[in-house]
């Protein structure tokens, strides 16, 4: 076990809490107590963390399909099985891909399990300061911006309360055109009640307050990109595996999920396929 960093141990950390979602062991007592009383307000919380989790893998692949291998994976967590560089490599093994978090532990344990691999990087750092994450020398040193990146938002915007959409938009200025916007984000739509308790106890709890958002507002986020097909939908509906991982009720997973490709200012968008 890496040599935990000075950390407040009083209050969860939503980092930690998914991983405990995730099944994951490196989250402390405090993440689990919230954890449960997260699940016993909303019992269907794990379900939804691993709907996120496919999803991820499942938009990792489409993006090295497409013939885009660096990936800048902002608000990384604390890695688990199937983590954004396994699964890229898995497609191709030449993808890089650089972490950003500003959870120390999330940071500490992604170092210690990445060790010496050459392919990524992660930076201690807030996604909040685009300039401060694009100047690290991590991302200048292992990621070409003249070349299409994939930039990962992958349940991290619900904690970003104001400016979201600004903050996508300097990530979005700084990358060249055929660059992908990967996003999952928690929502209200359909779980009105559960959404509103969830809210209420990362408010209460942690200091990373959630902030739900509706569709309208997911798609706003996508301005500059094209929308790859089906656009914003709930997670599992986005290019499912097989129909039996979509379920009876997919708007039950109160997530939203899209997939976009930055546009040129004149011309069709390339596809690098």
């Amino acid at each position: 076990m890496p040599e935990r960093p000075d950390i407040d141990l009083t209050k969860p950390s939503a980092a930690r809490v998914y991983d405990y979602y995730l099944g994951g062991a490196h989250n402390f007592a405090v993440d689990r107590e919230m954890a449960e009383q997260a699940i016993r307000m909303w019992p269907e919380l794990p379900l939804i963390m691993q709907a996120n989790r496919a999803f991820l893998r499942r938009a990792v692949q489409h993006c090295v399909e497409r013939g885009v291998t660096q990936f800048l994976d902002l608000g990384s967590g604390i890695p688990t099985a199937g983590n954004v560089h396994e699964v890229a490599r898995a497609a191709d093994p030449g993808a890089r891909v650089v972490y950003v978090d500003n959870d120390p532990i999330a940071v500490t344990y992604s170092r210690t399990i990445l060790g010496d691999d050459r392919q990524t990087a992660v930076v201690h750092e807030d996604l909040r300061r685009p300039a401060d994450v694009l100047s690290s020398p991590q991302v200048r040193d292992l990621l070409d911006l003249s070349r299409p990146v994939v930039v990962m938002m992958v349940a991290v915007l619900h904690f970003v309360p104001v400016d979201a959409t600004g903050v996508v938009a300097a990530y979005r200025d700084a990358v060249p055109p055929g660059s992908l916007l990967v996003v999952s984000h928690a929502t209200h739509d359909g779980q009105d009640r559960q959404a509103d308790e969830h809210t209420d106890l990362y408010r209460r709890r942690t200091a990373t307050p959630m902030t739900m958002r509706t569709k309208a507002e997911v798609e706003e986020l996508f301005t500059g990109f094209d929308l790859v097909e089906p656009g914003v939908v709930h997670l599992p509906l986005w290019r499912p595996a097989s129909p039996e991982d979509v379920g009876e009720h997919p708007e039950r997973v109160a997530g939203l999920a899209a997939v976009g490709v930055k546009r040129r200012t004149n011309g069709p968008v390339p596809t690098f396929e």
